[in-house]
């Protein structure tokens, strides 16, 4: 199975990009990809259980994502399973998520983004597109 990798550096301390990364208020602002919404979520990623969000696009398709968050060590990481659910509502191939942060030499956050288990070499590729567009939400987030 395929594995994802995608690394950035914030220029924030790790405690406030964990704030963002793990707070629903925050959450909301960032997750998902350039162009969408959430308008149904139990996200947070503060303690470990359950976590669940719709995305939604401009054109009113849904994209339902869920999983359980499986450890929290704040500021360090966060790690939480995923798996997509399908029109009937039934969960897909489920994989692992690892967000870990690391104090940037000369200030920042070193943010290292690991996704595993993905199902394939599209998924792969569909995952990275979408955590890329995703991060560049999150980088003007915390840059405001």
């Amino acid at each position: 199975m395929p594995d994802l990798t995608i690394e950035r550096i914030f220029d924030a301390s790790p405690e406030r990009v964990f704030g963002f990364i793990s707070k629903t208020e925050h959450l909301l602002k960032w997750w998902g990809p350039e162009g969408m919404f959430v308008p149904e979520h139990n996200l947070s990623f503060e303690s470990r259980g359950p976590w669940m969000s719709v995305m939604q696009n401009a054109d009113g398709q849904r994209y339902k994502v869920s999983g359980q968050v499986t450890h929290v060590d704040p500021p360090n990481s966060i790690g939480f399973t995923w798996a997509w659910h399908d029109e009937n509502d039934q969960r897909g191939v489920e994989s692992h998520v690892t967000i870990r942060l690391v104090p940037a030499q000369g200030g920042g956050t070193q943010f290292h983004l690991s996704h595993v288990d993905l199902p394939d070499d599209s998924a792969a590729e569909s995952h990275k597109h979408g955590w890329t567009s995703t991060l560049r939400k999150l980088e003007a987030e915390l840059t405001d």
